[in-house]
């Protein structure tokens, strides 16, 4: 018995010249069934490698190097295991090539006139294993150097180097891994929709499911030293498995490594890879395929290539535009049958549609955009061949989905009135039931996204409210209808000092129905503009509830300060700073019958402000400038309410 530590697969060889030559590669499976020995279950796997080289830049020394591959084997929890050396024979973790073929271009448009040169060699590696019943399932990998440098979303494709690996199970279950049907093709044009079937076969007939996934780091002789990552070590050595993921360069990731518009997707459940690349340039794309059993996901296998992105001379493109988020869908019609085709194909001469009836015949045309009438509701797959029959043809494939009818609608109750509660109720109608999504704008910034909300308006205006709603099939319509809102503000006016003996005379506003209390000194209570009568002093409170014509409510209140004699108040300082306080200079006077002058001089004598009234004030500024700090100096003539002229005069400080 040999004890062998066996953590991630490696390849050992030492890349001499660093050349850049991987393009990508694949680890999979098959089960051949059991053996016992010694009351010893053994499972018998076969592994397959396989990995792809650009041999028309990389490095032919480099690419000799690559035969033998050296595959590492370990355990899923990295323990040492050990191999039965009369069943598996001495470990060694190098394997001979098994074929050594070139790989077509898989470009088959014989319309293109400038195709790029290529050249890509695909190594198959085969070796049996027998792997004792485990717990926690093995991983079989292969690691590399020299990942193919013209890489443009990668930040370091040439150093971080490339990891290919498989998980087979854990004991009892056994399993065949998936395996990918064919290989991607090496050059793709840009601009042009891309359509390309990168489906698995499952020889246990595990359901498949497929995404974009991230690729994974390897060897890097020029960075990594032994004891850390992966490095030039000799080949009969195994070392620790290393997983960390390739950087992408921004704004690249890997769920969007590749541009395009339509963007580049896989549909999860066909495999198909869809979408128009907008960018020239080589991409780094990986694919993990999903089996499920019993509902439960037992593995993924990885494929890891490039697509090369190029501008193509194509004299004919078939191309039918995407207007819906679905995958792959030209339209979800929601409003009735019939559907308008727009065709942005070029190069064409010749057109022929299928609209994608099943059992029908006559759901063809030959027109360049034709219109046509869907008899049911469903999703239909409508095929469009540009120039049929002729040595240069090409076609697209796109759904269309037929919903009808889905219409948008709502309800408002409720007072429209500031600060009142208005009920929004969904009318939405559809026939594909059930409607999942509701998302309302109510127009002054605040949204909502239940079906019967609730909102209320701060302030009157007219809102345009939007409800967009979706059903079950994507079907999605939207509303608007405004909301007016009255700018309703009650106001009972300002707060007011006056003499003993004086009236006031009020001037609330904002409504129709005005109600005072309470109704002291007042000659009426029920109008905008009664009558205050004060023959002694004190402090008089009151509230105004004010009505409007539109039904709002509200109230204000107003304050009565009654002084024994006319009072002139001038302060000693103030602080123009913005700050919303004391940033004004300004005479507060009580029972006088008008202001003839207030004046502000600055130190020179430099009259810097004058005004007639003792509603405003002096902000501190002269010449639209800010006056400095520091003394000023003022002077006031006024007239009382018996008609007598006085005049004051004194200073004040400017601070800021």
């Amino acid at each position: 018995m040999k004890k062998f530590l066996l953590y991630t697969l490696l390849l050992f060889s030492f890349c001499k010249a660093m050349a850049s030559h991987i393009v990508g590669g694949e680890v999979t499976y098959k089960y051949l069934g059991d053996t016992v020995v010694l009351s010893s279950i053994f499972h018998k796997y076969q592994i397959s490698l396989s990995i792809y080289e650009d041999c028309l830049t990389g490095s032919p020394e480099a690419i000799a190097e690559d035969n033998p591959a050296y595959i590492g084997v370990f355990d899923g929890l990295g323990n040492v295991i050990e191999l039965d050396t009369n069943i598996a024979g001495t470990y060694n973790a190098a394997v001979p090539s098994g074929s050594w073929v070139t790989v077509p271009p898989n470009f088959s448009n014989a319309c293109i006139s400038n195709v790029p040169a290529t050249c890509l060699i695909k190594k198959t590696f085969l070796k049996t294993y027998y792997l004792h019943s485990n717990a926690s399932g093995y991983v079989v990998s292969y690691q590399r150097c020299c990942r193919n440098a013209s890489v443009v979303n990668v930040i370091n494709p040439a150093g971080d180097g490339a990891t290919y690996f498989c998980v087979i199970p854990a004991s009892p279950m056994v399993n065949n891994s998936a395996v990918f049907n064919n290989y991607p093709p090496q050059i793709i044009c840009l601009n042009n929709p891309l359509y390309y079937n990168h489906s698995a076969s499952d020889a246990d007939g595990d359901s498949l499911s497929y995404a974009f996934c991230a690729a994974s780091e390897g060897a890097n002789p020029a960075i990594y030293g032994v004891n850390s990552k992966p490095g030039p070590v000799p080949p009969d050595l195994p070392s620790p498995y290393y997983y960390d993921t390739v950087k992408y360069l921004a704004p690249y990731t890997s769920q969007t490594s590749l541009p395009g518009f339509p963007i580049i997707q896989i549909d999860p459940v066909t495999g198909i890879i869809t979408g128009t690349p907008n960018r020239i340039g080589r991409f780094l794309i990986t694919v993990c395929c999903h089996e499920w059993r019993a509902g439960v996901m037992i593995n993924t296998i990885r494929r890891e290539f490039q697509f090369v992105v190029t501008s193509c001379s194509k004299a004919v493109v078939a191309d039918i535009p995407q207007y819906s988020t679905d995958f792959n869908t030209y339209i979800i019609d929601c409003s009735d049958y019939t559907v308008h085709f727009v065709n942005t194909s070029t190069g064409g001469f010749q057109y022929h549609w299928d609209f994608g009836v099943p059992g029908a015949t006559g759901d063809t045309s030959n027109d360049f955009e034709p219109t046509f009438t869907y008899p049911d509701t469903g999703t239909f797959t409508v095929r469009l061949v540009v120039n049929p029959g002729s040595t240069c043809p090409d076609s697209i494939k796109r759904l269309v989905k037929i919903y009808p009818k889905f219409h948008a609608a709502f309800a408002d109750t409720g007072n429209q009135c500031p600060g009142d509660i208005i009920r929004f109720t969904d009318q939405s109608e559809t026939t594909i039931k059930p409607i999942t999504s509701w998302l309302w704008d109510f127009g002054d910034g605040a949204t909502s996204s239940d079906q019967d909300p609730v909102h209320s308006y701060q302030y009157g205006g007219t809102f345009n409210v939007i409800l967009i709603s979706e059903n079950a099939k994507h079907c999605i319509d939207t509303a608007i209808r405004q909301v007016i809102v009255e700018s309703f503000m009650p106001f009972a006016g300002n707060d007011t000092i006056i003499v003993k003996g004086e009236q006031i005379l009020f001037d609330a506003q904002g409504g129709i129905k005005y109600s005072w209390s309470p109704p002291n000194n007042l000659n009426d209570t029920s109008v905008y503009d009664p009558v205050g009568t004060y023959p002694d002093t004190g402090h008089f409170a009151y509230i105004v509830h004010i009505s409007s014509a539109y039904g709002c409510s509200g109230y204000d209140t107003i304050s009565v300060t009654v002084v024994a004699n006319s009072e002139l108040v001038m302060p000693t300082g103030f602080t123009p700073n913005g700050d919303g306080l004391n940033d004004y200079f300004r005479p507060i006077a009580v029972g006088y019958r008008r202001l003839n002058y207030f004046r502000v001089f600055d130190r020179w004598g430099e009259r810097v402000y004058n005004s007639t009234s003792l509603e405003t004030g002096w902000d501190g500024t002269f010449g639209n400038k800010k006056c400095e700090i520091g003394t000023y100096f003022w002077e006031i003539s006024f007239t009382d309410r018996f008609g007598k002229n006085g005049f004051q005069k004194g200073d004040v400080m400017l601070i800021r």
